[in-house]
């Protein structure tokens, strides 16, 4: 048994370099599988980034036309006082949001607010949804909340056609609703956005106003068609704005995922070159080894 054991050992001993040699080319393949992949990944993010940028610079200089508009459609609320009326509890809530991510939190911290809100009242509420990410957060617990959904928002820059086709959607889905909100994300600088709302009001909110009286002229016709001008303009703003911080926080996310890929190959690079200078190492000492046993 002695003599068996101690030839097993012999064996094993003699195999040991080989193993040993086999499992540090494995890893010197798999580094260099992984070095590769991540310097790919990070010419990918630095492409992102470059067309961000210019995406961003022509969103910046369209928002900075549109928020009159929507200045403008905001200060008629506040001027008449409209509040939302007691007698109707119902609320819509609109979400801007658009179908592409790689952006930060600009949709969950959207999406954070309305479940915020339906968490206190969901009987009462129904959301629109307007891009595909806040539908896919939302969808999964409060599915039955949502009225209608729209896709196809973010590849191109918003218009004020895509506004007033929303506008008409939400005013022929048949939900009867005393006051609204639209949550989007104001764009405050590069780096830097706020989750925002804009008052969305009904016929009789608006009729019901205490200093309604202070504009000339005005019956129910004419209320109606300002309320949906109203509705269409501030949703254009809305989405302007939304398109600006989307394209900044991905401008700022892909410059952030570029500077930790490039960490990441340095790291990888030094592991590298030190995993293939040990495996040189240890051959040549099994050389060098062999031949004083010779």
């Amino acid at each position: 048994m002695l003599g068996r054991f101690g030839t097993v050992v012999t064996v094993v001993a003699q195999n040991a370099p080989i193993q040993q040699q086999q499992r540090g080319m494995a890893t010197l393949k798999a580094i260099s599988i992984r070095l590769k992949s991540v310097k790919n990944i990070q010419k990918i993010t630095q492409s992102m980034k470059m067309v961000s940028a210019a995406k961003y610079a022509r969103a910046e200089r369209e928002l900075k036309q549109v928020r009159p508009i929507g200045d403008g459609a905001k200060q008629f609320y506040e001027k008449a006082e409209v509040g939302p009326p007691e007698a109707i509890p119902e609320k819509l809530v609109i979400a801007m949001t658009s179908d592409r991510g790689l952006c930060g939190a600009v949709h969950t911290s959207i999406a954070r607010y309305i479940r915020n809100e339906l968490a206190k009242d969901d009987q009462n509420i129904k959301v629109v949804c307007v891009g595909d990410k806040s539908r896919a957060i939302l969808s999964r617990i409060y599915g039955k909340n949502i009225i209608l959904a729209g896709n196809e928002v973010g590849r191109l820059p918003p218009t004020f056609l895509d506004a007033a086709k929303l506008a008409d959607a939400i005013l022929k889905s048949g939900y009867k609703f005393g006051s609204g909100e639209i949550i989007y994300n104001r764009f405050k600088s590069v780096v830097s956005y706020t989750t925002s709302t804009l008052p969305v009001f009904s016929l009789e909110s608006v009729s019901a106003a205490p200093k309604l009286s202070i504009y000339d002229s005005l019956d129910d016709e004419v209320i109606q068609s300002y309320l949906e001008f109203s509705l269409a303009s501030l949703l254009f703003y809305s989405m302007k704005e939304g398109a600006c911080s989307e394209q900044s926080s991905r401008m700022t996310a892909m410059d952030n995922a570029s500077k930790n890929a490039g960490e990441m190959i340095d790291k990888l690079t030094l592991t590298f070159n030190r995993t293939r200078q040990a495996v040189i190492t240890r051959e040549l000492i099994e050389i060098i080894s062999g031949a004083s046993a010779l």
